[in-house]
């Protein structure tokens, strides 16, 4: 199936009821995600929406089917324009800011990239009662990610690797600083500090699941390796939802909503979320970067791992292993290269 870009009661839950807004991905994948043919309508959005403002504001596409995509992300609503076509509406305002940055800056970045990213066709205005500007891309075809359609892991990872050199030797100037388009993507961790803290505080409540005296030692070694560098591109949410395969190789990067320029430590998580073994270490010799970097990683792979911890560890437990997963790889890691 082709797909284009952009596509409780447990302790500590007051400050969890808003992750899907505040937190975002940040590995590319979507605990959020939605099948969306079973759910048309989500935030008030649907396919008859998506046809009205198609039909009033570029009505040369107006006679092309209109259909939701099998699998949603949460910040958008995603739907099929024709054949070769997507449209992208957010679903909330939070979200909104991402459609005038992409529609600016994909133009720039694709050129200078070695696979595609998701062509710019339009940018719609807010009418028929939905709030927010919207965006037309053209669709990439591809898979999302996943072992099972991988050919070689280490190869895919260094693949991966060249993306993100390749997005950080851009010129960065006038590009969009770090800030809350970003989910604060590219500043330092430490926008983060209360949350993670918090997550701690519960989680060592829960009868050493979690090692909270590791953990908290590599969250402290991360705030303490500050940026010294330049502001560099960063993708933001690099991980196998956003990252599309074809022919068993990487054929395409999508989702640039919290894109920007700063620190692009943010993008290593993917060493921990969905590599491991040899194909962890093909993505980190690719990739480079000095240990500062890599702690800061482990620091935005912790802090997200952490709140998710937090939100499934007595709802869903599978998704809550998956998270410590990430987590006792990243307390391994941190103990080896410190």
């Amino acid at each position: 199936m082709g797909r284009h870009a952009h596509v409780n009661n447990s302790p500590g839950a007051e400050f969890i009821a808003d992750i899907p807004l505040r937190a975002r991905t940040i590995d590319g994948h979507h605990p959020w995600m939605v099948e969306s043919l079973h759910n048309d309508g989500r935030a008030g959005i649907d396919a008859d929406l998506v046809k009205r403002l198609i039909a009033s504001q570029f009505p040369h596409w107006g006679h092309l089917p209109v259909s939701p995509v099998a699998v949603d992300g949460w910040d958008n609503r995603t739907y099929r324009l024709g054949d070769d076509m997507t449209v992208r509406l957010p679903t909330a305002e939070g979200y909104a800011p991402a459609v005038d940055k992409e529609d600016r800056w994909l133009p720039v970045l694709a050129s200078s990239l070695p696979v595609p990213v998701p062509p710019v066709l339009g940018k719609g205005a807010p009418g028929e009662g939905y709030p927010f500007s919207w965006s037309i891309r053209g669709w990439l075809d591809g898979e999302t990610a996943s072992p099972d359609r991988i050919d070689d892991m280490s190869h895919f990872a260094a693949s991966v690797a060249q993306f993100i050199l390749a997005l950080q030797s851009i010129d960065a100037t006038g590009g969009p600083q770090a800030g809350a388009h970003s989910f604060h993507r590219g500043a330092s961790p430490a926008y983060y500090d209360d949350e993670t803290r918090r997550s701690l505080a519960v989680l060592a409540l829960q009868d050493g699941r979690i090692d909270v005296e590791r953990a908290s030692a590599v969250w402290d070694a991360a705030l303490v390796a500050t940026w010294q560098g330049p502001p560099v591109w960063f993708h933001g949410d690099i991980g196998s939802g956003n990252l599309l395969v074809r022919n068993g190789k990487l054929a395409a990067v999508i989702d640039f909503g919290t894109s920007g320029v700063g620190d692009p430590s943010c993008d290593l998580v993917i060493a921990w979320t969905m590599f491991s073994g040899d194909s962890r270490e093909a993505f980190r010799s690719a990739v480079g970067q000095d240990p500062a970097m890599w702690a800061r990683a482990r620091g935005w792979a912790l802090w997200k791992a952490l709140i998710c911890v937090v939100e499934y560890i007595d709802t869903d437990p599978k998704r809550a292993a998956e998270h410590r997963r990430v987590i006792d790889e990243v307390l391994a890691d941190h103990g080896i290269l410190g």
